[in-house]
């Protein structure tokens, strides 16, 4: 790390621009994003601590407190892991509000890269000729990009999970692509998985480096990673322990559906439907008098004929009711809010 007194690399640039103080920085980034002087203000301040806001997909949004040595030490890891060394080219098109956005702007400042700012929409790479070394996105985003991916070596995507039709979109981009596992509370991603540009296509996510993976009795996650987590931490994502680094992503322990018995994981029956359904869609348990919850899909759209034996569905994940409304409900970062949308639906 080549860090002025400061606290920046000396070969970190935002926008073109290159720096020689602080007070520089936070006067250029105070004319074009309030949301990024805000946290430079802060990042710059003399307090050890940054409070991030988490996003709200899984429960009640909260702000937590998050160590500036841990920011740096997961900055470090993906520089490592990456192998995007000073003067990498970078594109932030991720909110700066939510700790993936805020990493971004970390990375560039202590690994010294070339960080380019976009507005944050559906379409980052839209008007977009430049190359870049590395980029975060959604999946949306990422779907939306997919002709001008050969623009970007590597590529995370977060925040969602990415269908098996967005997979397959993307395996002749020159483009690296990695899904990424993590949450605020670890500092965005502690684990990835190679989705492309690979001959041997795995399920199954790699840690990083200083990170110890384990399970706990209801066969979910649990996270020992010390340089970005002062706390051990139990997660509610259900896995396979494949060994002491690796594992494969089975979904949600509270998205769970009992039904008859037959427990199912939503996010692995999507998977199988993501092959069949262009749009929106997920699957819910709702209650059943005789089988405890019955599990249904939700489309986003208009009503639309599917065969669902393309799907490949067992007979127990076959959905037994079909619904379709005009517009999921959504967090702040596109997440589906699943129990939120199931209210729309009436009929329940």
């Amino acid at each position: 790390m080549n860090l002025v007194p400061n606290r920046f690399h000396k070969d970190f640039q935002l926008n073109g621009f290159s720096f020689t103080s602080v007070d520089e920085i936070l006067t250029y980034t105070k004319g074009f994003s309030d949301e990024i002087y805000q946290f430079l203000n802060d990042w710059f301040s003399n307090e050890d601590c940054i409070y991030v806001q988490t996003s709200g997909s899984t429960g009640t949004p909260k702000k937590i407190q998050i160590l500036k040595q841990q920011m740096i030490n997961s900055a470090l890891a993906t520089g490592n892991f990456f192998h995007t060394k000073e003067k990498s080219t970078a594109l932030l098109c991720l909110s700066v509000n939510y700790i993936a956005g805020k990493m971004m702007l970390v990375r560039a400042l202590i690994l010294g890269w070339s960080l380019d700012v976009v507005k944050t929409n559906s379409f980052p790479l839209k008007g977009n000729k430049k190359e870049y070394d590395f980029t975060a996105m959604v999946p949306l985003q990422l779907e939306n990009s997919i002709k001008k991916l050969k623009n970007i070596k590597k590529l995370i995507v977060g925040g969602g999970v990415v269908s098996a039709s967005l997979q397959l979109k993307i395996q002749k981009s020159t483009c690296v692509v990695f899904a990424t596992y993590g949450m605020t509370e670890t500092i965005t991603h502690i684990a990835v998985k190679q989705l492309n540009n690979t001959t041997s296509k795995s399920n199954f996510y790699k840690v990083l480096p200083n990170v110890a993976i384990f399970k706990d009795v209801r066969n979910c996650l649990v996270i020992k990673a010390l340089k970005v987590s002062d706390e051990v931490v139990f997660t509610n994502d259900v896995i396979n322990l494949i060994s002491d680094n690796r594992f494969e992503w089975l979904g949600r322990f509270d998205n769970v559906i009992n039904s008859g018995g037959i427990k199912l994981h939503p996010e692995k029956i999507e998977e199988k439907l993501s092959k069949i359904i262009k749009n929106r869609f997920f699957v819910i348990g709702v209650s059943d008098e005789k089988l405890g919850e019955k599990l249904i899909l939700i489309i986003e759209g208009l009503h639309q004929y599917l065969d669902l034996k393309l799907a490949e569905l067992s007979k127990f994940e076959m959905p037994k009711e079909i619904y379709f409304v005009d517009n999921f409900v959504e967090t702040e970062t596109k997440k589906i809010q699943r129990k939120k949308t199931l209210d729309l639906i009436s009929i329940l």
